[in-house]
């Protein structure tokens, strides 16, 4: 869905290979989309790893079922974002750009 949405990504099939991978990329990703159950280690605990090794990372995690202690910990207290599923393109594109958009624009007081 992402490629579908004009982003480069790159995919892993577990949290393991989605830290080798950030390793070998040498690259500063924009966006970590992952799920909360995620073969090997959990979706969130991927995003703690990588956003100890790069603080500025945007996290976008989805989601089956609705649970407080997730909300709680990994939106409230570290800012990261949530996706329901199942979600449509659309839904996840409004969701990327609100991430993505640039500080400047989300630090902006109305």
């Amino acid at each position: 869905m992402v490629g579908q949405l004009g982003y480069q990504a790159l995919t892993a099939d577990s949290g393991e290979h989605a830290l080798t991978l950030y390793k070998h990329h040498n690259q500063h990703l924009a966006l970590l989309i992952t799920d909360v159950v995620a073969p090997g280690m959990s979706g969130p605990m991927v995003a703690d790893k990588l956003s100890a090794l790069q603080p500025d990372l945007k996290v976008l995690i989805h989601f089956r079922y609705d649970n407080t202690h997730v909300v709680q910990k990994y939106v409230v207290e570290k800012g990261h974002a949530l996706l329901p599923k199942p979600f449509t393109v659309d839904q996840l594109r409004r969701k990327m750009s609100e991430l993505l958009q640039p500080e400047a624009v989300s630090n902006v007081k109305r």
